[in-house]
């Protein structure tokens, strides 16, 4: 069955309004001292938008900063391939464009079964041919997309569950939203399908 986890009616929104209700964004919070940072990213123009949503839940607030581009080309107009296409299959993908996505806790949480710490990260994405991904949690953060991606600051690869949308997505999309069964879930979404993980306040 196909899934309507991102309505039609909120596909129509602006690119510069968030598709979820978000929280006011937070002030990232100070880097432990323990937390790798890497050299300062070499200035590229940015191609898309981009966006920050946040989400105070059970006295956490988690922030993601990320890049929303679109299928069309922005040269050419032209609607690309987006799963094995210009997100290729079996490889590290920025979770978006331009800067990989950064994503910050300020308390540690339980992110689909791993302990995240508080602090700021790198999300990104792995998806396989068979339809399955996982997102890699890395300790780096500053890269620009992939250029490099160094495995050996990875905190974790975590499983996505996958969704098949009713509704066409032109544009990538992120979202954190709350849980009724507790905590929330961080999703993203493009083209037919959209991906999750539900996440809560590591007690």
């Amino acid at each position: 069955m196909k899934s309507r986890l991102l309505p039609a009616a909120l596909v129509a929104a602006s690119v510069f309004t968030p598709l979820f209700a978000q929280s006011p964004a937070a002030t990232t919070p100070a880097q432990p001292a323990a937390m790798t940072v890497p050299p300062p990213a070499i200035p590229r123009a940015r191609i898309s938008p981009h966006e920050t949503i946040s989400l105070k839940v059970d006295g956490n607030r988690v922030t993601l900063i990320y890049g929303r581009p679109y299928s069309k080309d922005p040269k050419t107009g032209a609607i690309r391939k987006i799963w094995g296409g210009l997100v290729p299959y079996g490889k590290v993908w920025r979770t978006g464009s331009d800067e990989a996505t950064t994503f910050i806790t300020q308390q540690a949480i339980d992110l689909g079964g791993t302990v995240i710490p508080a602090g700021t990260y790198t999300l990104f994405t792995v998806p396989m041919e068979d339809g399955s991904a996982q997102l890699a949690v890395n300790k780096e953060f500053g890269q620009w997309g992939v250029d490099p991606y160094d495995e050996k600051h990875e905190l974790a690869r975590i499983s996505l569950k996958k969704d098949t949308l009713a509704t066409q997505l032109d544009q990538f999309v992120m979202a954190l939203e709350k849980n009724p069964a507790g905590g929330a879930v961080l999703k993203m979404a493009w083209a037919n399908t959209q991906f999750s993980l539900p996440f809560t306040l590591n007690k």
